[in-house]
C-alpha cells in the first residue's frame, strides 16, 4: 500500500528538498550517513514498538540539540542528588549555595528539573543560568517552580536520551547525597570516564558540613574495589570529596585553567590547551608521566590535519600515545598542566569553552 494524503506529500517534498540541498550543507557527510541509516532501517522487519523508540528518541535528541546549541561555548555543571530532601535540609541549602556560587563564576547549571537537590540547583543558579532536563515519572518528578515554564526546560521521554545529554553537555558533575539514581549517575560517570567514553571532566562529591555519605561510599570503593584490584589506586584522582562549597568550586574552575579539551586523532590523544607550555614544562611532563605513554613522548603541536575547521583550531596542543587505561594518571597529568600555566591570562575564564 502506497501512503497518501497531505501529510505524506509534505514529508515527501521535504525529503526531496533536503537531499537536493545535501551537497551544500556544512556537515553533509554525517547527514548523509544518518539518512542512509534510516533508509536501511526502513527496509528491515522491525516491530511497531521499535519504530516508536526510534522516532521518540530522535525527537528527544532534536529538541535537546536545539535547546543547547546557543549555549555551546559556556561550560555547564550538572547537579545530581536526592529528589526527596526538603528545602530546609542542610543538603538542599548547600546545593543551592553551590549552584549560586558556580553561576556567579560564569558557569551554567543543569539539573533534572525536579524537586529536592534538583530544585536547589535551579534556585541557586536562577532560571537564567540553568537548565532542567525533566522526565515524566509516576511519582516525584514534576517540574520545580524555579525552572517551570522556562525555555531551557525540556521533557524527555526516555532515560537513555536524557542521560546522553546530561553527560554530553556537562563539563563537570556535582553530586549530593541521594538514592539509587544518584549512585547510578556516580558510577556511570566513573565507568565512562575510566573507559574513555566521557571527559576528562571533574567529578565533585559534596556532602553537608560534617556529613559522611560520600566518605562511607569512598570507604566501600577503596575496600571492595581498589584493595581487591578491581580498580587502580590512581582512580582516586577521578573524583573530589568535600563538604565545602568553596573547595568544590575551586576543583571545577582549576580543572579548566589551562586544559581546554581533548580528542583522539587516530591513535593519538590530542590535549588542547588555552596557553602554550614551555619546553621545560613539557620535559617535566615527559619525566613524570612516561608510564602512560605507549610509544614516543609527549610533544607540543598545533592542530592536526583532521582538526581543520574545528572551533579549537587555533589552540596549542600536546599530543601523546596515551595507553587509554590509566585514566587516573591522565587526570593527574591535567592537574600538572594546569599548575604549570595557572598564571597565564588565559586562565582567567575557565567557564568559557
Amino acid at each position: 500500500m502506497v501512503p497518501s494524503g497531505q501529510g505524506f506529500e509534505s514529508l515527501q517534498a521535504d525529503v526531496i528538498e533536503s537531499i537536493a540541498r545535501l551537497p551544500m550543507l556544512k556537515h553533509s557527510e554525517w547527514i548523509e550517513r544518518s539518512l542512509s541509516t534510516i533508509v536501511q532501517m526502513a527496509g528491515e522487519d522491525f516491530d511497531r514498538l521499535d519504530w516508536k523508540i526510534i522516532s521518540s528518541s530522535l525527537r528527544d535528541m532534536e529538541k535537546a540539540f536545539s535547546m543547547f546549541y546557543p549555549y555551546r561555548h559556556v561550560r555547564k555543571i550538572v547537579i545530581f542528588g536526592s529528589a526527596r530532601v526538603s528545602p530546609e535540609s542542610p543538603e538542599y541549602l548547600m546545593a543551592r549555595d553551590f549552584a549560586r556560587a558556580i553561576a556567579q563564576q560564569g558557569f551554567m547549571v543543569i539539573t533534572g528539573g525536579g524537586g529536592g537537590i534538583m530544585q536547589a540547583g535551579n534556585e541557586g543558579a536562577t532560571a537564567e543560568r540553568s537548565f532542567g532536563l525533566n522526565i515524566q515519572l509516576p511519582f516525584e518528578q514534576g517540574s520545580n517552580p524555579f525552572v517551570a515554564g522556562d525555555s531551557k526546560l525540556l521533557n524527555f521521554k526516555y532515560f537513555f536520551t536524557r542521560k546522553l545529554f546530561f553527560l554530553r553537555e556537562s563539563d563537570a558533575l556535582a553530586l549530593f547525597p541521594g538514592g539509587f539514581g544518584t549512585l547510578d549517575e556516580a558510577f556511570e560517570c566513573l565507568t565512562l570516564t575510566q573507559t574513555g567514553k566521557f571527559g576528562p571532566a571533574p567529578l565533585v562529591l559534596l556532602d553537608r558540613p560534617g556529613g559522611d555519605y560520600w566518605l562511607d561510599w569512598n570507604t566501600f570503593v577503596q575496600k571492595q574495589l581498589r584493595d581487591r584490584g578491581f580498580i587502580s589506586a590512581n582512580d582516586r584522582s577521578l573524583y573530589t570529596i568535600t563538604d565545602d562549597v568553596n573547595v568544590a568550586c575551586e576543583a571545577i574552575a582549576s580543572f579548566y585553567l589551562v586544559y581546554h579539551s581533548c580528542r583522539y586523532v587516530r591513535e593519538k590523544l590530542v590535549i588542547r590547551l588555552k596557553t602554550e607550555l614551555s619546553e621545560e614544562n613539557v620535559d617535566r611532563l615527559n619525566t613524570d608521566f612516561s608510564d602512560i605513554v605507549v610509544t614516543g613522548k609527549i610533544e607540543k603541536s598545533q592542530a592536526l590535519p583532521p582538526e581543520i575547521g574545528d572551533e579549537t583550531f587555533d589552540l596549542p596542543r600536546l599530543v601523546l600515545h596515551f595507553n587509554q587505561r590509566d585514566s587516573g594518571r591522565l587526570y593527574q597529568l591535567i592537574a600538572a598542566i594546569n599548575e604549570m600555566g595557572a598564571t597565564s591570562p588565559a586562565a582567567a575564564h575557565p567557564e568559557k569553552k
